[in-house]
């Protein structure tokens, strides 16, 4: 009688929790809508793949580090995959819940070029303190090299990695000062067609 008991408790837990998370989540996907660039019906479909893949609602740093692996197997994408998943855990808490998966996404593939500029100066601005250093740069540079494996081995035409901060360092730092702030790289990257360029591959029709 009690294992009986204790069956019905917990089918009638399981109702109560479904029933809470039909409700909370209509609330949840109208306030992203409002929040994103993505309809309902997008939220809708990404909800329900987020949940498959992450039961618990939640992405720690491995399973990132491991959904970015798949899609760079010909490199190690560990140490880049580690500075988006800071980047798309506003809260700073290790891990990143679906709205912050979604807010971040958003930027990214439906942002605005500034939207997207902004976004890539708090990833390079590695400890939030409003500046970019030559150290943070090359942090970031680094990682993408690593990731992209042997599509980024230099050859006799290419740059090193850390050539190439200098030279993005260069161009950036206006007033010479040692570090790059918000309005310098956004005017650098304004100004620079290959990167605005660039900031377009992110974008996505899903």
């Amino acid at each position: 009688m009690g294992t009986v008991f204790a069956t019905i408790t917990s089918d009638n837990d399981l109702e109560d929790l479904e029933m809470q998370t039909v409700r909370y989540k209509p609330e949840g996907i109208d306030k992203l809508c409002r929040t994103t660039k993505f309809t309902k019906k997008e939220l809708q479909l990404m909800y329900r793949g987020f949940k498959q893949e992450c039961p618990s609602g939640l992405v720690n740093e491995e399973t990132f580090k491991e959904i970015y692996s798949q899609f760079f197997p010909q490199g190690d994408s560990s140490h880049y995959a580690h500075f988006v998943f800071n980047s798309f855990d506003t809260d700073h808490n290790g891990s990143i819940t679906f709205e912050e998966f979604v807010m971040g996404l958003s930027v990214l593939s439906r942002g605005t070029l500034n939207d997207k500029l902004n976004w890539a100066f708090n990833l390079y601005d590695i400890n939030g303190d409003g500046y970019i250093t030559r150290e943070e740069m090359l942090s970031i540079i680094q990682s993408i090299y690593d990731m992209m494996g042997k599509y980024s081995e230099p050859t006799s035409e290419d740059i090193t990695p850390g050539e190439h901060v200098e030279r993005v360092f260069q161009k950036m730092d206006l007033n010479k000062d040692g570090v790059v702030t918000i309005d310098e790289f956004l005017d650098s990257c304004r100004s620079d067609e290959t990167i605005t360029k660039s900031m377009h591959v992110f974008d996505t029709i899903l």
